[in-house]
C-alpha cells in the first residue's frame, strides 16, 4: 500500500563493526561516527530498492491477477487484502519479543527472513498446479495460507524495524531522508511493474506459470534485500530503554546533519550532543498519542473500504487487460517518485500535519472520480491514467506524513510498543473496513463497488477532523 543527530540519549563509547565481522548490537545511546550513519543510510535505501521487487510478486496487482486467472471470488479478494491488516493485531507480541533481543538486526532475520522464504512454498505450489498436482480451489487457498503466515512474522518485525531506523535517521531530514528512500523505491515499482506484467501476460507457458516465475525472482531479491540491513549500525533494544533525559538542539548539530545526508565529509566524526527525547509516561496517558491513534484507525478503516477493490473494478467490472493495470500502476510510482521529494522538503519546513490535513481532503474526494469511469477508450486512456497519476502524488505526501508523525510523537523509551499498538489498531481498523466493503461489493442493493467508493470517501473526510487535534512537536 512504504529515515547530524543521532537520536540517542547518551554518550556512545562502543566501536563501530567491521563490514568483514558479523553486525555487533550498539548501544542507541552510543556516538556514532557520520561515515557509520551514512553507510547506514544508504545501505537502507538499498534495501527499499530490493524489498520493492519482491513486493511485486507477494502482493499487488500481479497477485491480484493471479487470483483473478484462478478465479478466486470478490470474498477472497478481501480476504487478501485485510489479512495483512489484520495480523498488524500481533505487532504488541513483536515489540514485546523485540524488546527483549540484542540485536535489531538478528531479530529482523528471524521475522522478516522466514517470512519471505515462506513464499517459495507457493512458487512449488505454482509447479504442483501446472503439473496438475493440486486444482484452482487448493492454490488459492494456499495462497491466502502463505500470505497469512509471512505476514504474521512481518507483523512480529515491523515495530522493530521501525525503531531502529527511527534511531539511525536524525529528525531534521527525516522527511528528506525518507523522500528520498522511497523515490528510489517508486522508480524500481517504476521500472519494474511494467516488465513484470508483461512476462506474466506473455509467459509461454502461461500467466499462472509467469506469476511463479515472477514470484521466484522476487524471493531472491527480497533475501539480498535484508542482507543490506547487515550494513547498518545494530541497536540493542535493552540499552534503548535504559536511558532518559533530553538536551537542547543546536543549529551546528542541524548543519551537520544536513553536511551527511549530502555525503560531506565534515572535521568531526562523532555527535557532541542529542535530541529531546519525549517523556516515557504511559501511553494511555499520553492524550496526544491517543488522537493520533483515533485518526490513525478512522483513517485506515476509511481507505481500506474501497483501496482494495480499484484493481478489482478494472480488472474484473471493466475486464482490462492486466498489461493496461500495470502501466496505470507504473504512473502512479512515477507520480510517487516526482513528488516524493517535495513533500519530503516540505514537511521539513512546515511539519507533517499541515499536509496531512491540506491533502487527506484531496484524497478524500478521489473515490468520487471512479463513478464515472467505464470502459470507453476515452476512459481507458485518459481518466483512469489521470487518475492513478493523481493517487500517486497525493499518498506520496500520505504514506510519508503518517510515518513522520508517528515518529515524531513517539517518545524514545519502549518506542517499539508504541509503534506496535499504531499498528495493530490501524491494521485491525484496515481489516475491518475491507470485510465491511467486500460484504458490501456482494450485495448490488448496497451499491455494489460503485456506492463503496462513494462511502469511503464520506468516512475518509470524517477521519480527519481527530488529525486537526493532534498535537506535533515543533520543529527547528
Amino acid at each position: 500500500m512504504d529515515f547530524v543527530q543521532i537520536e540517542t540519549t547518551a554518550p556512545l563509547t562502543l566501536e563501530i563493526p567491521q563490514i568483514a565481522l558479523p553486525p555487533t548490537a550498539l548501544s542507541p545511546t552510543s556516538r556514532i561516527p557520520k561515515d557509520a550513519i551514512r553507510t547506514s543510510l544508504k545501505a537502507s535505501t538499498t534495501d527499499s530498492v530490493l524489498a520493492t521487487v519482491y513486493s511485486l510478486g507477494t502482493g499487488g496487482i500481479l497477485l491480484s491477477n493471479f487470483l483473478v486467472e484462478l478465479g478466486a471470488s470478490p470474498v477472497v479478494f478481501g480476504m487478501l487484502c485485510s489479512i495483512p491488516m489484520l495480523v498488524n493485531l500481533i505487532q504488541p507480541l513483536g515489540a514485546y519479543l523485540s524488546e527483549r533481543s540484542t540485536s535489531r538486526f538478528q531479530y529482523s532475520l528471524q521475522t522478516h527472513g522466514i517470512g519471505r522464504l515462506l513464499w517459495l512454498v507457493l512458487v512449488i505450489g505454482v509447479a504442483g498446479f501446472n503439473l496438475g498436482v493440486i486444482n484452482t480451489h487448493q492454490l488459492v487457498m494456499l495462497t491466502l495460507l502463505i500470505v497469512l503466515f509471512s505476514n504474521l512474522l512481518g507483523g512480529l518485525g515491523a515495530a522493530s524495524w521501525l525503531s531502529w531506523v527511527a534511531m539511525i535517521v536524525p529528525r531534521q531530514l527525516r522527511g528528506r531522508y525518507f523522500g528520498i528512500r522511497n523515490s528510489a523505491a517508486s522508480l524500481t515499482n517504476l521500472v519494474c511493474v511494467p516488465i513484470a506484467g508483461l512476462v506474466v501476460s506473455h509467459w509461454y507457458g502461461g500467466s499462472i506459470q509467469g506469476y511463479g516465475v515472477v514470484l521466484l525472482v522476487g524471493i531472491v531479491f527480497g533475501i539480498v534485500g535484508l542482507g543490506c540491513q547487515y550494513f547498518q549500525v545494530d541497536m540493542n533494544p535493552q540499552l534503548q530503554n535504559t536511558y532518559y533525559g533530553s538536551l537542547p538542539q543546536t543549529n551546528e548539530i542541524q548543519q551537520e546533519a544536513r553536511e551527511l545526508l549530502a555525503g560531506s565529509k565534515g572535521h568531526r566524526t562523532e555527535r557532541d550532543s542529542i535530541l529531546p527525547v519525549a517523556s516515557a509516561s504511559s501511553i494511555w496517558k499520553n492524550s496526544n498519542f491517543l488522537r493520533f491513534l483515533l485518526y490513525f484507525s478512522i483513517w485506515a478503516l476509511a481507505v481500506n473500504l474501497s483501496s482494495p477493490f480499484f484493481n478489482l473494478y478494472m480488472l474484473d467490472t471493466l475486464d482490462l487487460d492486466v498489461s493496461y493495470v500495470t502501466i496505470y500502476n507504473s504512473l502512479q510510482a512515477a507520480a510517487t517518485l516526482l513528488m516524493l521529494i517535495v513533500w519530503g522538503k516540505l514537511a521539513d519546513k512546515i511539519g507533517n500535519r499541515p499536509i496531512l490535513i491540506c491533502i487527506g481532503i484531496l484524497v478524500a474526494a478521489t473515490p468520487l472520480l471512479w463513478l464515472g469511469i467505464g470502459a470507453d477508450r476515452l476512459d481507458i486512456w485518459l481518466w483512469l491514467p489521470l487518475l492513478h497519476i493523481l493517487a500517486g502524488g497525493t499518498w506520496a505526501a500520505i504514506d510519508l506524513c503518517n510515518s513522520n508523525i508517528q515518529l515524531a510523537i513517539a517518545p524514545v523509551k519502549n518506542q517499539s510498543i508504541y509503534f506496535a499498538i499504531a499498528g495493530a489498531v490501524a491494521g485491525a481498523s484496515g481489516a475491518l473496513g475491507t470485510t465491511i466493503g467486500s460484504f458490501i461489493v456482494q450485495f448490488a442493493q448496497f451499491g455494489g463497488l460503485l456506492g463503496l467508493f462513494a462511502l469511503s470517501s464520506l468516512f475518509r473526510l470524517v477521519a480527519l477532523v481527530p488529525l486537526l487535534f493532534v498535537k506535533e512537536p515543533e520543529r527547528a
